[in-house]
């Protein structure tokens, strides 16, 4: 068995982050857990219950992280998938693979955020160090034994998509999107984009499309978020498994790397269907 998990990092310990958590045997990937936070994750471990609570945010505890993992999985967590800049050294400013990223990607609007010592500064440090405490150490070149990977969605979802460009799929994005489109219109459009990339990662993962049901028209704000964090850590965990499975490449050196799946090697894989 293989497992990945994959984790949609908040930059503050006050906002929720989502986790997802995959597993392959026999060469076939199921989800196994998704869910909106850290103590959604513990919660299903302890009680196989799949909490429907506003999540919270927390720091990653990486040790916590990995031991319920293990438990839901039935076995150790092969490789860690995290949207969120990591490095061996602190971060100040732009990294080179926030640049490389922005090269290759920016004219696709898929260019990096600027990280910054404050954010996401300490809480980038400790959840690389809480990981490296694990043996889960800062994979940046190649794949060796149990891991930590940094993924970034934007891209990742371009190529699973076959996009010409970032995809419009952020909550609190939607008036940018669809500026002339009275607000409930704009939500029809956010669900149909989630569908469409939940039945794509539903090829990709069995189990997707029964796990990530989408909210309704009148969801609340904080529902919404919820499940585009679930969403994001599930196509974190698939960027895990193209890393696994040697369909994708770190933009980066030996300091940082953010690996995207690249669209040859993509097309390279077996049938999944």
């Amino acid at each position: 068995m293989t497992t990945v998990l994959g984790i949609d990092a908040a930059w503050t310990a006050t906002q929720p982050s989502g986790v997802a958590l995959v597993s392959s045997m026999g060469g076939v990937w199921r989800l196994i857990f998704a869910g909106a936070s850290y103590s959604h994750l513990l919660i299903y471990a302890d009680e196989g219950v799949i909490s429907t609570s506003r999540p919270s945010g927390s720091v990653a505890e990486p040790a916590a992280r990995l031991a319920a993992s293990g438990k839901i999985a039935g076995a150790p967590v092969d490789l860690v998938a995290v949207d969120m800049p990591l490095s061996r050294e602190p971060i100040a400013a732009r990294r080179v693979s926030d640049n490389l990223v922005s090269a290759a990607y920016g004219a696709r609007h898929c260019s990096t955020y600027t990280p910054s010592a404050i954010r996401p500064g300490r809480i980038s440090d400790d959840l690389r160090r809480g990981f490296e405490h694990c043996v889960y150490g800062l994979l940046t070149r190649k794949i060796s034994g149990p891991g930590l990977l940094e993924v970034y969605p934007h891209p990742a979802l371009v190529e699973l998509m076959r996009a010409d460009k970032r995809l419009p799929y952020k909550q609190a994005k939607t008036r940018n999107y669809w500026p002339t489109e009275a607000p409930i219109n704009r939500r029809r459009r956010l669900l149909d984009a989630w569908r469409m990339i939940v039945t794509s990662l539903d090829l990709e993962i069995k189990g997707v499309s029964a796990a990530l049901q989408l909210p309704p028209l009148e969801a609340s704000s904080w529902q919404l978020k919820a499940c585009e964090d679930i969403l994001n850590a599930v196509i974190c965990a698939w960027v895990g498994i193209c890393v696994y499975e040697g369909c994708a490449l770190p933009f980066g050196g030996d300091t940082s790397a953010i690996w995207i799946p690249h669209p040859e090697l993509l097309e390279s894989r077996p049938n999944r269907s």
